[in-house]
């Protein structure tokens, strides 16, 4: 498998079709049923974090425009995974993405951005 050793630099544009957690859901009091988080996104390398955007409250579609810069040693893949931030106890897991270096190297003149997930 390729790895990559370099500089990374990552922006998180937005999150769309955030589906309520179980936890979400259970705390939610008002429209039953139906719940709006307060994502976050992590953006880790090897199951390093890297960077982490702010909490945006009460959405579903949220828009970040944050970015993060790494610098990597024989990276094999980054991954990137919203949570629902809760008040207490751990935060909620509610989706996440992986990528790995190989692909992007493998699609991607040195110059080429990617844009995917």
């Amino acid at each position: 498998a390729m790895k990559f050793s370099g500089y990374l630099k990552v922006r998180i544009g937005e999150a769309v079709g955030l589906q309520p957690t179980r936890w979400s859901l259970r705390h939610s009091l008002f429209r039953k049923g139906y719940q709006l988080l307060d994502p976050y996104v992590t953006v880790s390398v090897d199951q390093v974090r890297v960077g982490q955007t702010s909490t945006k409250q009460k959405t579903n579609k949220p828009t970040y425009n944050e970015e993060f810069s790494a610098t990597v040693t024989e990276g094999h893949q980054i991954e990137l995974s919203v949570f629902h931030d809760t008040p207490i106890g751990y935060d909620d897991f509610v989706a996440n993405c992986t990528l790995h270096f190989q692909d992007l190297l493998r699609s991607a003149a040195p110059s080429d951005t990617f844009e995917g997930w």
